[in-house]
């Protein structure tokens, strides 16, 4: 079994109560999800996406290989020039203007899950740094996909223009890229602290969710 399928399968029940049967993800699902809580979502998200950037660019300076550094490269240009952009559209299309997406201010449990990738990137290798990113971008298409298999959310909804965002094929391919890539380092890594990371990863998702659900 390749180390991500490992990683995942260690972590199985917490993946599924994060990424399957989280009451955020199935109210997405069926069309439920209120405004006020996708509204708080999308601006916390928002903010993970800043920090996350700084990760990937730390990612690059710790590549050993330019195909690597390459693919790091992309996905930061990605992420900085095209998806930020995508976001602050999809924002203002459903009422969450740039005042509250620059001004409102970063969740206790966003700002620990970014604290928490920004300690991996600076302490450790590209390999470990990869294990504490793959729960986010492998979780994303995770629930892109079953969620663009079924759903019961109305067209022109954000619920349905949320899923149809995550359930693309370059996303998909990024998703492998990165599987891949922590595949491939298994035996360069320590085994201990991948699993650690991984699962630290995953649990602050799932809090990140918890508290994007609780919001009133």
């Amino acid at each position: 079994m390749l180390l991500s399928e490992k990683l995942k399968k260690t972590n199985l029940e917490l993946w599924d109560k994060t990424h399957i049967r989280h009451p955020f993800v199935t109210s997405i699902k069926d069309g439920s999800l209120t405004i006020n809580k996708f509204r708080y979502y999308m601006i916390q998200d928002y903010k993970f996406l800043i920090e996350y950037c700084k990760v990937i660019a730390i990612a690059i300076s710790k590549s050993e290989r330019l195909p690597t550094m390459s693919y790091w490269s992309k996905l930061l240009d990605e992420t900085l020039n095209s998806e930020m952009k995508i976001h602050e559209d999809f924002c203002k299309d459903f009422g969450i203007d740039n005042y509250e997406l620059f001004d409102s201010e970063m969740s206790y449990e966003t700002n620990a899950y970014c604290n928490h990738l920004l300690t991996i990137a600076y302490k450790y290798d590209i390999n470990i740094i990869a294990c504490s990113l793959l729960p986010c971008q492998w979780g994303y298409d995770n629930i892109g996909r079953e969620l663009g298999k079924e759903n019961t959310a109305k067209r022109g909804s954000f619920h349905l223009r949320w899923i149809d965002s995550y359930n693309n094929l370059e996303y998909q391919k990024a998703t492998e890229w990165l599987k891949n890539f922590v595949d491939s380092s298994e035996k360069k890594l320590n085994t201990a602290l991948a699993y650690k990371v991984f699962k630290e990863s995953l649990e602050f998702e799932y809090f990140f969710w918890e508290r994007a659900w609780k919001e009133k």
